[in-house]
């Protein structure tokens, strides 16, 4: 209590005050809630209580909780905040991800530890090599569940399941749960209880939306303008690929605006002091992919600025929700083109109409106004997938930054497809047949 006092917390917001209780319970957990809710410490606190209340050393090359993250930036974060709620306890963690050397990796996990934090390729590596063993493992934790499962990890978690203990807890947490994502929990979690504070996929009311049409204009020069005329404190600018993200730094650097590139081409170190320079101020505009910008927690973000919108309506929400932190208030501005108004048109499916200037030249109702029409859920199941299938096969998608940040490429591990299929059947989920749960 003493490190959570000094970390700020007074009293527990809303997803901590039902999913602490429920974790010490020992039920399995779905869990919805916006970023910037304090949903981390809703699952580290009870961890930290279990390691106190067993008070015993994990066994060499073992881990007593594991928690997966899908980027290096969440899964540090999230290693952050281990260490800070647990820094009057005994407890040994470590941070598993790609892009630093693993020796140092290897020697933490040699002598056994009550918490890991790892992105699922990275974890992946050592268990090949012997370096961890998940068969002492008690709780697992998947944060940005709706990301993982959109970045292709599904094989992987299913090899990380199969090899932990039929008994064990299992938690799945994660900003939007899109109503597919819901579904295959089923093959994971055990009679879970779902614990949603706000309504999945819907952004918080403290954020201002804004559209601004790109037709006939050039959305580097409207960036430029934007930081230069309103009173940014800090801005987060998405791009859809890594090099569209290069070129906007170097676009603003001839304008006389400092910023910093983060995504996957970046080393670990390049990213460490990217992040660094945002949030001590030396710089205040970040530009990013949406991998890599999942693991940016900072409470006083003022604006997020969409250049290009995304291909999943729900990444929208995710995006905007970088700003309106702690319960301030934020600006989300993004920039639409005329070959942008089907994304758009999605993206305003799940959150309402978003104020402002269209490419279609339509005005633009009020965010409460219902839409006229709805596709089934069929419909839009299909939708996404295709979106998905697009952006997979892109030459600067998500997915690659995805593979850096430690997932596997497709085909380094021979019979995917059928280990995937054999997973749903014999290692992938976590149901129970007489009082015991499947592996």
């Amino acid at each position: 209590m003493r490190a959570v006092s000094e970390a700020g917390y007074t009293q527990a917001t809303p997803i901590q005050g039902k999913v602490i209780p429920a974790m010490i319970a020992g039920s399995d957990i779905v869990g919805i809630a916006q970023t910037g809710t304090g949903k981390t410490a809703s699952f580290v606190l009870p961890i930290l209580h279990q390691v106190h209340e067993q008070a015993r050393r994990p066994q060499p090359k073992t881990c007593g909780a594991l928690i997966l993250a899908p980027t290096r930036e969440l899964a540090a974060q999230i290693h952050d905040n281990v260490r800070l709620y647990a820094k009057f306890m005994n407890v040994s963690s470590a941070l598993v991800v790609g892009g630093v050397k693993p020796h140092k990796q290897i020697k933490a996990l040699a002598r056994g530890l009550d918490i890991l934090v790892a992105t699922p390729g990275r974890l992946e590596d050592h268990q090949s090599t012997g370096a961890v063993r998940l068969d002492a493992t008690t709780t697992i934790v998947l944060d940005e569940a709706d990301q993982m499962l959109d970045m292709g990890f599904i094989p992987a978690i299913r090899r990380i399941l199969a090899k932990l203990p039929k008994r064990r807890q299992t938690i799945l947490m994660s900003a939007t749960m899109p109503k597919q994502i819901r579904a295959l929990s089923n093959d994971f979690l055990y009679k879970p209880k779902e614990i949603a504070v706000t309504p999945a996929s819907k952004p918080i009311e403290k954020i201002e939306q804004r559209l601004m049409s790109a037709v006939g204009q050039n959305k580097k020069q409207m960036l430029a303008s934007i930081l230069k005329n309103e009173p940014i404190e800090r801005a987060i600018v998405f791009s859809r690929t890594k090099h569209g993200a290069n070129k906007i730094v170097q676009y603003l650097d001839k304008n006389g605006l400092s910023s910093a590139a983060i995504h996957g081409n970046k080393s670990q170190g390049q990213r460490e002091k990217a992040l660094a320079a945002f949030k001590d101020g030396t710089i205040n505009v970040l530009i990013a992919t949406d991998i890599a910008a999942r693991g940016i927690d900072i409470s006083d973000v003022s604006h997020v600025i969409n250049m290009d919108l995304p291909n999943v309506p729900e990444v929208y929400v995710h995006r905007i929700g970088r700003t309106a932190r702690a319960g301030k208030s934020g600006v989300a501005i993004s920039f639409c083109s005329e070959a942008e108004l089907d994304l758009l048109k999605d993206i305003e499916k799940l959150v309402g109409r978003i104020p402002g200037e269209r490419p279609d030249g339509a005005a633009a109702p009020t965010a409460k106004e219902p839409e006229k029409k709805q596709l089934s859920e069929n419909q839009r199941r299909n939708q996404r997938r295709r979106r998905r299938s697009k952006q997979n096969n892109g030459s600067n998608g998500g997915q690659r930054d995805g593979q850096r940040d430690g997932q596997p490429k497709a085909g380094r591990y021979h019979g995917d497809g059928r280990n995937n299929a054999a997973a749903n059947n014999n290692g992938g989920g976590s149901r129970r047949s007489g009082g015991r749960r499947s592996a």
